[in-house]
């Protein structure tokens, strides 16, 4: 059985490649290990395989699993941010927030943070395929409230997500990925704005992220295995983790 740090190497050997085939340099690619479901163990697994940044995409069971892995991880929340859990996220000091799926979550994010000094960096998460079952502006409904969102002070916008349909096929994805690049470029343009990073790519579908510009790519199972499908939760002998 491969070990963390054996599917770290060849994760990062498929984010060289890819971005080889683009014409593009793999230090631009930044690789979020995503640990929802995996313990604390396997975070300090990969640390000492020199991966350091992480993505959680539930607030309870990150609230459990950050304190309880110490030194040099950094994190990202990867999830839907709800309204009622933004507080909870923000006090649990993450670089990044991918997630910014709406005007209404935006506000509420500026508005917490105006009481604590904070200045978040985000992403906003774009619905390009349209789903009904997936958060996210939709590219007509982000390009209509960027003014407004902008104007939230304390958010520092850094570019956009996206989460393209399940699919068998890694090559399915390719036109939602070419459609937020492509939205991204257009917002640049329309709103004369650096928007840099683009959050896109998973387990499946990674290697084709890379080549449609993917700043950003989210792994979890191809690092960690398969998840239980329960949040991770901790037991009684839960101690800290050092890397």
């Amino acid at each position: 059985m491969n070990t963390i740090a054996d599917n770290l190497a060849a994760v990062r050997a498929v984010i060289s490649e890819a971005a080889a085939r683009a014409g593009r340099n793999p230090a631009d690619v930044e690789l979020v290990a995503v640990t929802k479901t995996h313990p604390p163990d396997s975070v300090v697994e990969a640390l000492a395989a020199g991966q350091y940044v992480f993505g959680e995409s539930r607030v309870q069971e990150a609230k459990a699993k950050i304190p309880l892995v110490s030194g040099r991880a950094r994190w990202h929340f990867i999830g839907h941010l709800q309204r009622n859990k933004i507080r909870q996220a923000l006090a649990l000091g993450f670089e990044l927030l991918h997630g910014v799926d709406s005007l209404e979550t935006a506000r509420e994010v500026d508005r917490l943070t105006s009481e604590t000094g904070v200045f978040p960096r985000v992403l906003l998460e774009v619905n390009v395929a349209g789903e009904s079952s997936k958060f996210g502006f939709s590219p007509a409904k982000l390009r209509e409230q960027l003014e407004e969102l902008l104007s939230l002070g304390r958010l520092q916008i850094e570019g956009l997500m996206t989460i393209a349909p399940f699919a068998p096929e890694a090559e399915s994805s390719r036109k939602y990925f070419v459609a937020l690049r492509e939205l991204r470029d257009q917002l640049q343009t329309e709103f004369r704005l650096p928007l840099p990073r683009l959050s896109m790519g998973m387990s499946g579908d990674y290697a084709v992220a890379v080549e449609e510009g993917a700043t950003l790519v989210r792994v979890g199972t191809a690092i960690f295995g398969t998840r239980s499908g329960k949040a991770w939760k901790p037991s009684a002998e839960s101690a800290t983790f050092d890397d």
